[in-house]
């Protein structure tokens, strides 16, 4: 069973661990791990979720996920990323863009700027069903016609730009990135 570290609502650790599943009481948070990958050529990878998924089946989103009791925000989003999409990142690779905090989870939202065009994708059964890399202009197609999960929309609108920019300064270093983009 998934296991899960809690923590207050100003991010403190409650010292105490939670099974997925198990609702949370009154000011018990968890952590949440989301990852827009882009390529060099600034595609940006969405996959579809599983159709027996229980929450947004059969949608579009970004890839993520809890981050496991004991487990760091950034090794969560490099392990959500590997299990759902069979993609491997180093540390030079992410970035976090921004965080937040939701009803009962705080959301750590990365970028992961990968040195090849559209690397290989394999898909985890009953996490994700399909994949495919987007422009922006894509991805805002497919957000007007509500096909992104509601979530991954919501938490990446305060750090569209940052991503923009992001993805600008790696297709103008042509092979990949340069120098970091962001704080981590």
């Amino acid at each position: 069973m998934e296991r899960w570290d809690l923590y207050d609502q100003n991010r403190h650790p409650l010292g105490r661990t939670t099974e997925r599943d198990v609702p949370l009481g009154p000011g018990e948070y968890h952590l949440v791990a989301a990852i827009w990958t882009v390529d060099r050529e600034g595609n940006i990878l969405l996959t579809r979720r599983a159709p027996e998924k229980k929450f947004f089946p059969n949608e579009w989103e970004n890839s993520g996920g809890a981050v496991l009791a004991g487990e760091s925000s950034l090794e969560g989003a490099l392990r959500e990323l590997r299990e759902e999409t069979g993609i491997r990142a180093a540390e030079d690779e992410i970035v976090l863009l921004g965080s937040c905090r939701e009803d009962h989870y705080f959301v750590d939202t990365y970028l992961i700027l990968k040195r090849e065009a559209m690397p290989a994708v394999i898909l985890q059964p009953g996490e994700t069903a399909e994949a495919k890399w987007v422009s922006f202009e894509e991805l805002d197609q497919m957000i007007s016609a509500g096909e992104i999960i509601e979530p991954a929309v919501r938490q990446l609108a305060p750090l569209r730009a940052k991503l923009e920019a992001a993805v600008k300064k790696l297709s103008h270093a042509g092979q990949g990135l340069s120098e970091p983009v962001g704080a981590r």
